[in-house]
């Protein structure tokens, strides 16, 4: 493993299970649009991408209608649906406390992005938060990875981005960053592997033995 000193992460689906929030939202807004048109199995696929891009190649006319029904729906039921992965705040603390400079980069918007960090108690380990709002362009595009590496004053060499998507992998890839895929992807993990993360995480505490955290 090159020297790592930095590591990049993804939220929903990585940090915390937000799928029953992210599905429940979309089955609310695609149910008030298209009636029985999609089922739970045919919404995965929409997450992961912004919610920018996944209305608008659904219909661009009401894209933003549709985005605003959606995050009504989100925000309402947040707290109630989010949860914590288990050995997610175990391993965090531990690399924190090991010294290494922490980040989370996200499709998310900023608010729901810091709400989540907050109610699991994650926020105070990262020193930098890229969001939706903080960027002209979303994973898999390199920005937001060079965004948070920036102000971290990381370089990719030594940054790992960690994630459950292909957006995550492919953007860590593009930023030159080594990556890490998280085994208990909703969506599993036959895309994400076609892509060549360096590393498939069973457990977030894997991170301590990769890292050489003791």
């Amino acid at each position: 493993m090159r020297t790592v000193d930095t590591v990049l992460f993804d939220l929903d689906g990585t940090l915390v299970d937000s799928n029953e929030l992210i599905i429940s939202s979309f089955e609310h807004t695609l149910g008030h649009y298209y009636p029985g048109e999609y089922s739970r199995t045919e919404i995965l696929p929409f997450i992961g991408p912004s919610l920018n891009d996944t209305f608008q190649r659904l219909d661009v006319e009401r894209a933003e209608e549709m985005i605003a029904m959606y995050i009504e729906h989100n925000h309402r039921h947040h707290d109630e649906l989010l949860k914590e992965y288990e050995g997610v705040r175990e391993a965090i603390s531990r690399l924190f406390e090991a010294g290494f400079k922490l980040g989370v980069v996200t499709t998310k918007r900023k608010t729901t992005t810091e709400r989540g960090l907050e109610i699991t108690g994650l926020k105070p380990y990262f020193s930098t938060i890229v969001t939706f709002d903080d960027v002209e362009h979303v994973k898999p595009h390199p920005e937001p990875l060079k965004k948070a590496m920036q102000a971290l004053g990381s370089q990719p060499a030594q940054t790992l981005m960690v994630g459950d998507n292909t957006h995550d992998i492919d953007g860590g890839k593009r930023a030159g960053t080594a990556t890490a895929a998280v085994s208990w992807a909703v969506r599993g993990l036959d895309e994400v592997k076609a892509l060549h993360p360096d590393y498939v995480l069973n457990d977030m505490r894997d991170l301590l033995n990769i890292l050489g955290v003791e």
